[in-house]
């Protein structure tokens, strides 16, 4: 969420006021083999491990237009009230996943005055809406196998209870049950196997500030919240809270310090920092601080090696005007004409975006000169390799509604544009305003993915009292894509979440990894995409496992969906 309209407002805005190869259809054995020359062994992992690779090849795309095609969905996320106020005004997320097994990649997204709503995808960018009336006020969404039964369930938060687990049954039906110890009220969630006993475990963070926003009085006397973890064993779960109170809006769980353990960061808005608590045995977790700069209000987390040398960087979103042209700038002057400055001097929380960059054992601040400081009220933001090119670009979704911050806006509404960035080598970013992503419709929780089966990715966004939107990637692409999905039968994390795939290539690697949730609120599909520029062959595939185990398989093809399954267990 944005600044709160009081003493605090001052703090979230003092950055503002000084801004001014395998057979088609096939399957074989991927064989142990010696990595290439300059393949490095990794410093962390297990044995090595065969798997069984199916390989399929991606569809023919029609003709490019050297542009997103805007789809609009059926689906608006709309708050109670006709114009929303704090804390409605944060919108919710979505999930993108195949929840029926058929191959093609659904749609959920929630909404906070309506029921949660399952497009699901029947090919050809075509859907048919299916809604769980269960639950209101839906926050954040994953698509996640939770119990380990090979089928994707669906995980919700709403702020101001425990997350509903909706668990898949087959046949697209869903029933809500129970997760036993999991209590307290989250906003946002991440997760991974973080005690490496082969089944998930959730991180959750409350937002106290809208919690106590919706229920009152009744926020002092209830359930405890802040930031929990919550480790699972034979379906029952086991909560540890690090943090009493927290205004979470975006977690991640990634490995900060390069031990081979995932470690917790949680996003905070307000005057409450972020926090980090690295790992140590799946039960011990050290708060530390390896950020020299942080955003204020951090909106949402993702991670990806924008630079090409193996090493992931780190984005968190916040606001700060993305242009000072008059028109853009006019919006926010009230605003920003409120504040005063009262910054302390140790204080690491900077009004606007951040990109983390590793500089030894700590990370520094990279957003301003790689162009990616400013991009509008800024909630969900992800890396992607959009016209594969090799690099990963970044997308970003901003606006706001709020009648309670903006009564001098006509519908008290922020208008902003979107903000798609490419980048140019190395790490330096551009807008690529020709790529038709500049939508400006408020949009909160976005995510990537290959839904038409092209080997593209193309973007959902779910935007608040607007229809959400799904922009068709028609560029011109400079390379073929490679889809890579992990299946992992034997173990409860069949979809392998944790999982890192670099492909190696002549113009050297790409990094990913797989992932349930990331940006803010929003959960991602269990695969991972490479975009593979002409003439820049891949030479080899390293997938390291949740476990530590690794695997190498030489040449995959582009242009094709590799499906790598282990047949071992955990």
């Amino acid at each position: 969420m944005p600044c709160f309209p009081s003493r605090r407002l001052s703090r979230c805005l003092t950055g503002l006021l000084v801004f001014l190869a395998l057979l088609a259809g096939g399957s074989l054995l991927a064989l142990l083999r010696t990595p290439q020359a300059g393949h490095a062994r990794p410093a962390v992992g297990g044995p090595v491990v065969a798997v069984r690779a199916e390989d399929s090849p991606l569809a023919v795309t029609g003709p490019c237009q050297d542009t997103f095609v805007a789809h609009d969905l059926a689906h608006t996320s709309r708050a109670g009230e006709a114009v929303p106020r704090l804390f409605d005004s944060n919108g919710s997320g979505l999930a993108i996943n195949d929840l029926d097994g058929d191959g093609r990649l659904d749609i959920v997204l929630a909404d906070l005055a309506g029921p949660l709503a399952i497009l699901w995808n029947r090919g050809h960018l075509q859907f048919e809406r299916q809604e769980l009336p269960l639950l209101r006020r839906a926050r954040g969404v994953a698509a996640v196998d939770v119990d380990g039964d090979t089928r994707l369930d669906l995980v919700v938060t709403h702020g101001v209870a425990a997350p509903a687990f909706f668990r898949n049954q087959g046949n697209r039906h869903f029933q809500l049950t129970p997760m036993p110890g999991v209590q307290r009220p989250a906003y946002a969630m991440a997760w991974a196997d973080l005690d490496r006993d082969g089944d998930l475990d959730l991180v959750t963070g409350s937002y106290d500030a809208g919690r106590q926003q919706e229920v009152g009085a009744n926020y002092l006397f209830g359930a405890s919240a802040g930031v929990w973890v919550y480790l699972q064993a034979d379906g029952r779960w086991q909560g540890q809270q690090l943090a009493e109170a927290a205004q979470a809006l975006a977690i991640a769980v990634w490995d900060l310090d390069d031990d081979g353990r995932p470690d917790i960061w949680v996003g905070n808005d307000f005057d409450e920092p972020d926090r980090i608590w690295l790992q140590r045995d799946g039960t011990t977790w050290l708060e530390a601080t390896p950020f020299r700069q942080t955003a204020h209000s951090t909106m949402g987390i993702d991670r990806g090696d924008i630079d090409g040398d193996g090493i992931p960087e780190y984005f968190a979103t916040d606001m700060k005007p993305y242009s000072i042209h008059p028109r853009d700038l006019a919006p926010w002057l009230p605003l920003m004409e409120a504040a005063t400055q009262e910054r302390r001097p140790w204080d690491p929380q900077v009004s606007e975006n951040v990109l983390l960059v590793r500089a030894g054992d700590r990370y520094v601040n990279r957003a301003y000169p790689s162009k990616v400081d400013a991009t509008g009220w800024s909630w969900s933001a992800k890396f992607g390799d959009l016209d594969h090119d090799g690099h990963l670009d970044l997308y970003v979704v901003n606006g706001m509604i709020a009648a309670d911050l903006f009564p001098y806006l006509p519908q008290g509404e922020l208008v902003e544009s979107n903000q798609a960035l490419q980048n140019q080598g190395r790490g330096r970013f551009l807008p690529a305003p020709g790529w038709g992503l500049d939508s400006r419709r408020s949009g909160r929780g976005m995510s990537m993915a290959d839904l038409d089966d092209d080997g593209d990715l193309d973007i959902v966004v779910n935007n608040l009292n607007s229809p959400a939107q799904l922009f068709e990637n028609r560029l011109c692409l400079q390379g073929k894509g490679l889809v890579v999905e992990l299946r992992w039968p034997g173990s409860r994390n069949p979809y392998a979440i944790g999982a890192q795939a670099i492909l190696h290539t002549g113009q050297g690697p790409l990094l990913r990894d797989v992932r349930a949730v990331s940006g803010y609120l929003s959960g991602d599909p269990a695969s991972v995409h490479f975009g593979v520029p002409r003439g820049s062959d891949p030479l080899s595939l390293e997938v390291h496992w949740p476990d530590g185990a690794v695997t190498w398989l030489e040449q995959p093809l582009p242009g094709h969906r590799l499906t790598l399954i282990r047949e071992d267990g955990p």
